[in-house]
């Protein structure tokens, strides 16, 4: 993001058609020096109407005084919250104290909804009230519904398979927590979102179920009109800035979806091993009370090897619960950005093909009708709040990513080194075979050298990042 403000565009205005580029003719990709030259209804970059707000029919970012609906005020939003820090915020949610419900039809599990704000739109500094999954889906529902040219954050999957994930599981129930915490998180970081009156009523009405039975229909028929507005138009082209951020989430997706098979199957052999490790250890203690003079020294192998399977079920549980859970929440964030960007594509197809039934017109000078004028304000729209989204998410993808992966060397790292320390200790112990296995902990076997090295130097570059 750039440092200085905003520079306001020019607003297109009411223009003849002639004046209007037409949306099938070429356009240049070299820009004037100083933003001379006229953007093509593409939009390779998005434009704003000078000081008015875009009011988008069949829904948008809402205008009004707690909420930037223009794309200049968005952005300078965007310039301020990447100064924020955990002093000037003034909305804080968090999700805590998951608790089992047991009724006669179902069994679910409900988490706490802490709220503290200095906002005008709540009437109280504090709010805490409980949710269920299906709460979170509405929410993220109504954001949809509400906002549909802004990316909304992921949840959770809902569904597991039964039989081999438990999903009243102290472990199934923590992870949902994180994920649900962070997800409302996201919300609460963003500029537009956290204004939205759905996400006010989420975190303060002590009954849900009323507001969910109040406006379902209104908002269902306007998602529904969005789509059979736009649904009967087929895109030409897609502007260069989102081909390319289509084909960046299509290989971000699939490297993703690599990583996590990999992953999978390597926690899978890992806890193989681990089962196989438990059985191997209490082997050697059984064994060293038939032998005098060997007692000691299997008794050590087998401490040894209790540590070191300590040291991997710690290795595995962080792989569990810090790892995968991210990769899985990405692979979902990219699937969302692919349906905001479907939905901007979809209005330009609209916008597109009104503009040219208005050139087919055997009119020397038509006037453009208002809502190809209202056509190209959503399009507009779009552009700017997709590419603000889409910024603001490199960022934070690169935060949780760097965080991750650093997170992970040093997890690999104190793995090794607890190895290591557990045959040291052992070593020392037995006078007769010091001098052969220090030799071995310090020459390490080559693929124990290898992985110890590669994961430090890993680490090392990543603080690079």
């Amino acid at each position: 993001m750039s440092g200085g403000p905003p520079k306001a565009l020019p607003s297109t205005g009411p223009q003849s058609l002639r004046d209007m580029p037409h949306p099938l003719a070429g356009s240049s990709s070299e820009e004037a020096v100083g933003g001379d030259s006229t953007p093509s209804p593409d939009l390779l970059t998005a434009r704003s109407f000078g000081d008015k707000d875009l009011i988008l029919p069949n829904g948008g970012t809402p205008a009004g005084p707690a909420s930037p609906a223009s794309s200049s005020s968005l952005l300078n939003r965007l310039q301020l919250d990447d100064d924020i820090d955990g002093e000037t915020r003034d909305l804080f949610v968090t999700v805590d104290d998951p608790k089992k419900h047991v009724c006669t039809m179902e069994t679910y599990i409900t988490y706490r909804i802490t709220t503290k704000s200095t906002r005008v739109e709540f009437d109280l500094p504090e709010y805490s009230v409980r949710r269920r999954y299906q709460d979170f889906d509405w929410l993220r529902n109504k954001l949809e519904e509400s906002q549909p040219t802004h990316l909304i954050p992921p949840l959770p999957e809902k569904f597991v398979v039964k039989g081999v994930v438990d999903r009243f599981s102290e472990e199934f129930v923590e992870t949902r927590r994180k994920a649900l915490d962070k997800f409302l998180k996201r919300i609460t970081d963003h500029p537009v979102l956290s204004f939205n009156e759905h996400f006010n009523v989420f975190l303060t009405a002590k009954d849900l179920n009323a507001h969910k039975k109040q406006g379902m229909a209104l908002l269902t028929r306007v998602g529904e009109s969005v789509k059979h507005v736009t649904g009967g138009y087929k895109l030409r082209s897609r502007p260069l800035e989102f081909a390319a951020i289509g084909e960046y989430l299509d290989t971000f997706a699939l490297k993703l979806g690599t990583i996590d098979r990999i992953a999978q199957r390597i926690i899978k052999e890992e806890i193989e091993y681990l089962v196989e490790l438990r059985e191997y250890g209490p082997v050697y203690s059984t064994w060293s009370a038939l032998e005098g003079e060997l007692a000691e020294p299997l008794e050590g192998v087998s401490a040894c090897i209790g540590n070191c399977s300590t040291a991997l079920e710690e290795l595995t549980e962080d792989m569990t619960e810090d790892f995968l859970p991210v990769l899985r929440e990405y692979i979902l964030y990219s699937d969302c950005m692919k349906s905001v960007l479907k939905k901007r594509d979809q209005v330009q197809a609209e916008y597109e093909a009104k503009l040219e039934a208005v050139a087919l017109r055997k009119e020397e000078r038509p006037k453009v009708p208002a809502n190809v004028e209202k056509c190209q304000d959503r399009m507009e729209c779009f552009n700017a709040d997709l590419k603000a989204d889409m910024e603001r998410w490199q960022n934070s993808k690169r935060q949780d990513f760097r965080q991750l992966l650093m997170g992970m060397a040093d997890k690999n790292i104190q793995y090794y080194e607890k190895e290591e320390e557990s045959v040291s200790r052992w070593a020392s112990k037995m006078p007769s075979v010091t001098a052969n296995s220090l030799l071995l902990v310090k020459r390490k076997p080559p693929q124990f050298a290898a992985t110890f090295l590669g994961t430090a130097a890993s680490k090392v570059f990543i603080s690079n990042y």
